[in-house]
């Protein structure tokens, strides 16, 4: 296999899985990763579990230093190093040092841009000094630093996502008074209704104050920092506010080089991860991938999809065929106690999508009632009326919710009817898994 030069932008997720899968590939390739910040390699998902101490250090999720990844990967490493600008003519990228202050051209035979996502930006919150976002180690370190410099008692999380809530678990924890707001009515805007009330009685049972359609607030400032803020005629105190109202897909770099960018806002690539131009490819958390069940572009921002696309990439850049497979949604989430998954389609995203849908739901303890860990468990299922295809579902209780989101996904994927979940044989032992498996259930109202 002929020899080239493969250059990676972005370090984190989809760039070292893109990196080390060509190098594998190809093993005469010369690869070069170029990172903007300090660490590649990290894990952001992780994030807010080393905020609350759950994980001793930030540098338990800075998985690889760059010296490690050229030992064990073979791989060239440039940290502190912005790629400014790609000549597509020249086949060259144009990359600014941060320390050493020097800008210099990189030739490259193939690229992949992995430059991921940033945090949506709000105008309201965004200049004030005690203002921070949670998306890379240097967001933990500037949110550590400021609770150890300051007397912070009161935190104010913006948004009631997954980042948001995990935020605001993890600052409870730490044994602050947490408030969540967000411009929706019920948090966890996306999730189904009974998930969203089940979600806000989560939060009020571990003391979280939660503030829905919290667009019209005023914000009182004193030293260039947020010290109040007024909603629904009540003045609220904040020493701390985080910013978790979602990420877009990073595609500067991508649209001052002329790439398509898709309907869905993010980079358009084939099946083989490739741009439009065919030197140039991209994965990661910046692209729009093809929902399995829509059949459409859909932007779809998870570690896993960055990693796999990662490969894809990488593989390809090198020299190989290899394709990228339509996506199914499957995502999870901690909320305390308890665990959220949605696989998936959402009941609103079915109506948007001109789905002809019905819906079953249905409680049901987790664990036979007499172990003392039993716990109620909330299923619900979308599936199309006449093809009794599943569309997607949503789960609430313990841990066992990512099983059953998993199994759905094997479903959704494999085409297989709703009905078919009442003929499978599951597993029952009491200290794991109950009599009359929550699935089996909701199979057989169907039947």
């Amino acid at each position: 296999m002929e020899a080239k030069r493969i250059i990676v932008v972005g370090g984190n997720a989809a760039g070292p899985a893109a990196a080390a899968k060509a190098k594998r590939f190809n093993s005469t390739a010369e690869v070069l990763m170029i990172e903007s910040g300090d660490f590649i390699s990290t894990g952001t998902c992780e994030i807010p579990y080393v905020l609350s101490g759950e994980i001793g250090s930030y540098k338990n999720v800075v998985f690889y230093s760059p010296e490690k990844f050229k030992e064990e990967k073979g791989v060239d490493v440039l940290t502190n190093h912005f790629v400014e600008a790609i000549d597509k003519r020249q086949k060259e990228v144009i990359v600014a040092d941060k320390i050493k202050g020097k800008i210099f051209p990189i030739p490259y035979s193939k690229l992949i841009l992995c430059t991921g996502s940033n945090p949506i930006s709000l105008d309201k919150y965004s200049s004030y000094k005690n203002v921070f976002n949670l998306k890379k180690i240097s967001d933990l370190l500037s949110i550590k630093n400021f609770i150890s410099e300051n007397n912070v008692k009161n935190v104010l999380v913006v948004g009631s996502g997954y980042i948001g809530l995990e935020t605001a678990e993890a600052m409870n924890q730490l044994g602050l008074k947490v408030t969540i707001f967000d411009i929706a009515e019920m948090p966890f805007p996306k999730s189904e209704i009974e998930i969203q009330s089940l979600i806000l009685e989560c939060l009020k049972n571990n003391q979280i104050d939660f503030y829905g359609s919290a667009q019209n607030v005023q914000i009182i400032s004193e030293d260039e920092k947020i010290k109040s803020i007024k909603i629904n005629e009540r003045i609220l105190e904040f020493d701390l506010v985080i910013t978790a109202a979602g990420v877009l897909p990073n595609i500067q770099l991508a649209k001052e080089t002329g790439l398509d960018i898709g309907i869905t806002g993010a980079i358009k690539v084939n099946n083989k991860c490739r741009t439009c131009n065919n030197n140039i490819y991209a994965a990661g958390d910046n692209i729009e991938i093809i929902n399995a069940i829509t059949k459409r572009p859909d932007y779809i921002p998870l570690a896993t999809l960055a990693h796999t696309t990662g490969h894809v990439s990488g593989e390809n850049a090198a020299g190989g065929n290899v394709f990228l497979q339509p996506t199914v949604n499957n995502i999870a989430v901690k909320i305390f106690d308890y665990f959220y998954a949605q696989v998936g389609l959402s009941s609103k995203e079915s109506e948007a999508n001109n789905f002809n849908f019905e819906i079953v739901t249905s409680i049901m303890p987790n664990l036979v009632k007499v172990m003392p860990e039993s716990k109620k468990v909330f299923g619900k299922i979308i599936y199309d009326k006449n093809t009794k295809l599943i569309l997607g579902a949503s789960f609430f209780g313990g841990r066992e919710v990512s099983g059953y989101a998993n199994l759905i996904s094997s479903f959704i994927y494999n085409k297989l009817r709703i009905n078919l979940l009442s003929s499978i044989d599951y597993n029952y032992t009491p200290p794991l898994s109950p009599m009359i498996n929550l699935l089996s259930v909701l199979g057989r109202k169907i039947k």
